[in-house]
């Protein structure tokens, strides 16, 4: 086995524009594909970014998310103790978990609910319009679509939806100097963990329709869940529901209008969205694999390194997706990609439950802007765009568009 070199990288990386990928996914593919990286905490931890490797350590139940849980293990977002979230799961329980909502998020389950996303997406793009340009895309449509499908698909009041956003916002924050404070992280989730705690009892006396209400029969009736694991899965299907979504409709509308090709190729053949939307889940840097630590139960190689018992491992799907040994010319957006395998949306047993709710969305969204806005183009100077501060998922604070 090689021994990895004695230099540590930061990590999260820190790219200059979070649109693309930081320099160190391509020098690692290239010289250290399984490297050392020192997290905001102080711990150590490796990286992965390769895709077979990546593949690798997200089908090998050696490597443990349940245990990133523990008291002193390393991480880059704060967890509340005795948190059971779907998401820092092992199997068995992780299997059990997810089976009670997979129907809710079925392919055909959700393929009944696109005419009515194209409905709220065509009421959204009616207000923007009205208001004339510049719009802001976030506010007008990236934000409050997939808020109102999930809040929806959940049974939460759309009265509700601002002061759960901020607690949501906040609890994907990272460990970095440019986010909120663990503290503030923490009391967040507690809000956030009181409310659904509130709602669910309400709806329990109720007769409503809804997957909070299923999710509550589950614990109160069936005994399929625990209340811990109940107010987990809440706050995992409301926080994961929209902000993924958000990001990946702001995403990719920038590298769609960055080079206007792009955007009028789709305008004058929207029957590539469907390859589109797989190419844009590869190509945008949607998420840095913040959420997706390991640790490992038992010494495992990865490549020429041995990843041993206790250290902490991340995949790193952004990287990859540009594998040049999977993805030929890895670095240009090809909108007809037809051999596609990428994994924005995860590997192996956490692949995202809300994938296909997910290119639902991605869809009707890019069907929508192309056949009513065919001219929109962005207002703003790509160097001027500010970002949000620390969040997994990372969103400017604006992306200010005009047609």
């Amino acid at each position: 086995m090689t021994t990895p070199t004695d230099q540590v990288c930061p990590f999260p990386f820190a790219p200059s524009n979070p649109f693309h990928p930081p320099a160190e996914h391509a020098k690692m593919r290239e010289s250290e594909p399984v490297a050392r990286v020192r997290l905001p905490t102080g711990h150590l931890a490796w990286v992965v970014t390769r895709y077979a490797d990546v593949r690798q350590v997200c089908s090998d139940q050696r490597f443990s998310k349940e245990a990133i849980t523990r008291p002193g293990a390393p991480r880059l977002m704060p967890i509340q103790r005795g948190s059971k979230s779907l998401v820092i799961t092992d199997p068995p329980e992780h299997t059990r978990l997810r089976r009670i909502v997979t129907r809710e998020f079925s392919a055909r389950r959700v393929e009944t609910m696109r005419p009515h996303i194209e409905e709220l997406t065509e009421r959204l793009l009616d207000r923007m319009a009205e208001n004339g340009p510049p719009a802001d895309l976030i506010g007008a449509l990236s934000l409050p679509l997939p808020i109102t499908v999930i809040c929806e698909m959940l049974g939460v009041p759309p009265a509700d939806q601002e002061g759960f956003q901020s607690w949501t916002d906040q609890m994907l924050t990272i460990s970095t100097s440019g986010g909120a404070p663990a503290e503030e992280v923490r009391a967040s989730a507690g809000r956030l963990r009181g409310y659904l705690s509130g709602l669910i009892a309400e709806k329990l006396r109720g007769s409503d329709d809804d997957l909070l209400t299923a999710l509550g029969r589950a614990h109160a009736e069936d005994d399929r869940l625990s209340e811990e694991e109940l107010l987990a899965f809440a706050m995992t299907l409301l926080a994961a529901g929209y902000h993924t979504t958000t990001a990946a409709i702001t995403h990719f509308v920038f590298h769609l209008l960055h080079e206007p090709t792009r955007y009028r190729r789709l305008v004058d053949d929207p029957a590539l969205i469907p390859s589109a939307v797989e190419e844009l889940l590869r190509f945008s840097q949607i998420g840095g694999g913040a959420g997706t630590m390991r640790i490992a139960t038992e010494d495992v190689p990865i490549g020429d390194v041995v990843i041993r018992a206790g250290e902490v491992v991340i995949p790193l799907f952004n990287s990859a997706n540009r594998d040049e040994d999977v993805f030929p010319d890895a670095g240009r957006l090809d909108l007809a990609r037809e051999d596609n395998p990428q994994i924005g949306f995860g590997h192996g047993i956490h692949f995202c439950l809300g994938a296909q709710l997910g290119r639902v969305e991605l869809q009707v969204v890019l069907h929508a802007l192309v056949r009513r806005f065919p001219e929109l183009r962005l207002a703003a100077v790509e160097d001027e765009i500010v970002w949000q501060p620390g969040l997994a998922f990372p969103r400017p604070v604006a992306l200010p568009l005009a047609w």
